[in-house]
Formats: structure tokens, sequence, C-alpha cells
């Protein structure tokens, strides 16, 4: 099966009827994708198919075929810093985590977001993000982030 995982096209030897979830954690090793409740309620999960949010516990790789993958490993540019996706920048500015579990969901979430809309009001922003679950709190600072992440993108 052919798919391109956070840019690299790769030939994978997999089951179609695997969750996309299990492949990336346990055959490429790309922990970044959490496993949370298995049902596609949490939001723990979430990847990037084609530039848009999806729960990869609830895709299989039949699903995926073809298509372009990216976890958080593989959203930033680059190594250093600045290299960040002005999502994971604002996130770490508005320190818009505590624990980090629900954060890497949070942020691809957000940044499917930015690309359908650049400009989202505070509603928006709560809208979208409220399938992603936060046990810590953090939500005042993740919507804060969201709106900081907008204008560094040239929304907002």
């Amino acid at each position: 099966m052919e798919v391109t995982i956070n840019g690299v096209q790769q030939t994978l030897d997999v089951d179609g009827d695997r969750p996309l979830l299990w492949v990336l954690r346990t055959d490429m090793g790309l922990t970044g994708t959490k496993y949370g409740c298995g049902i596609g309620l949490c939001g723990s999960c979430v990847v990037l198919i084609d530039g848009v949010a999806a729960r990869s516990c609830q895709i299989f790789m039949s699903e995926v075929a073809g298509k372009e993958v990216t976890t958080i490993e593989g959203l930033a540019a680059g190594d250093e810093p600045g290299d960040l996706h002005p999502v994971q920048q604002a996130f770490m500015e508005h320190d818009a985590l505590q624990c980090g579990y629900c954060t890497p969901g949070m942020i691809l979430q957000g940044v499917s977001l930015l690309t359908e809309n650049p400009d989202p009001n505070t509603e928006e922003i709560v809208n979208a993000l409220e399938g992603n679950l936060c046990r810590c709190g953090a939500h005042k600072r993740i919507v804060q982030a969201m709106h900081t992440a907008a204008k560094m993108k040239g929304g907002g």
C-alpha cells in the first residue's frame, strides 16, 4: 500500500482493515499520535489526511492509500524553534498545554481549522476544538493560542 506520511512516500505491507493509529504508533514509531478513547470521541489521535483533521483510530489503512498523512512529528518545517508551524509556536507562547497528552490532536485540529477558516472568531475556535478533550483545563490558553496563530498566518 502506498501512502505519504509526513512528506515521505511509504510502501507499507499492512492489512487494509488495520487502524491508521496503530500503524503510525506501532509500525512507524510516530507516538505523537495518541490513543485515547479508541472510538473517535476524544481527539487524541487526530492527524491530517490531505490537510483535513481526522481521527486516526477510526480510519482504516485502506482509506489512506494514495493520500498524504501528517502527524504532529511532520508538522514543523525543521528542527529549530523558528521552524515550528504557527499553531505550534502559539501553543508554546501561550503555554496552552499542561500534561501535553491532548496537545498533538489539538494542534492538528487547529491547523485544519485555520486552513479552512484563516480568521476564526472565538466561537468558531471553540466549536472546532470542542471534540478534542483536555482534562487539564488549558482551554482558555488554547483559544488564545489559536487567535495568535491566526494572526501569525495572516488572518485575524
